[in-house]
């Protein structure tokens, strides 16, 4: 699907979320478009590829995916790969692998369980204080440890500003 295709579609659902919570409706489907790949990648509505911890009770599938971590053991429960890499002048580890993802009856059901992570979290508590704000958001969110990329934030807010022209 092309961005503004993802943006028309998807849109509706982060503006609901926003006036449910107060969360940003831009920093949302920021999230959702790099998450999904302009929903690419989004089997069983899964917008946002929040992983699903236990993988036994039916509201998961195992997706291939892509982590970095400073170990150079592998994270998920199926291994692919592990190369060595060097990210803002880190060694890292890049894992391939399959691992657990939620699945969702409807993209709204999607939508209302990405933010009800961050509201039951405390680590996002300083997130939730500029939650109006996309780029203050995605700064907390990443400071946080939302995702394992070294350049969330700066790639987050990249989609963010696309995005803010396409509504």
């Amino acid at each position: 699907m092309r961005p503004k295709e993802f943006v028309d579609k998807y849109y509706p659902f982060a503006k609901i979320t926003q006036e449910k919570t107060g969360i940003s409706a831009i920093a949302v489907l920021a999230q959702g478009a790099l998450e999904s790949g302009w929903g690419k990648v989004a089997p069983g509505n899964m917008i946002f590829g929040v992983k699903d911890t236990d993988g036994v009770n039916g509201n998961e599938q195992l997706i291939t995916t892509t982590e970095y971590t400073r170990s150079i053991k592998n994270p998920m429960p199926v291994h692919i790969s592990s190369v060595p890499v060097i990210r803002n002048g880190v060694k890292m580890f890049k894992h391939k692998g399959k691992d657990y993802f939620r699945k969702y009856n409807t993209p709204e059901e999607s939508f209302t369980d990405h933010v009800t992570f961050f509201i039951k979290n405390k680590r996002y508590a300083k997130a939730l204080l500029v939650k109006s704000d996309p780029y203050k958001f995605i700064d907390e969110i990443a400071a946080a440890g939302y995702a394992t990329d070294p350049d969330y934030a700066k790639t987050l807010k990249s989609v963010a500003k696309m995005i803010e022209k396409l509504i």
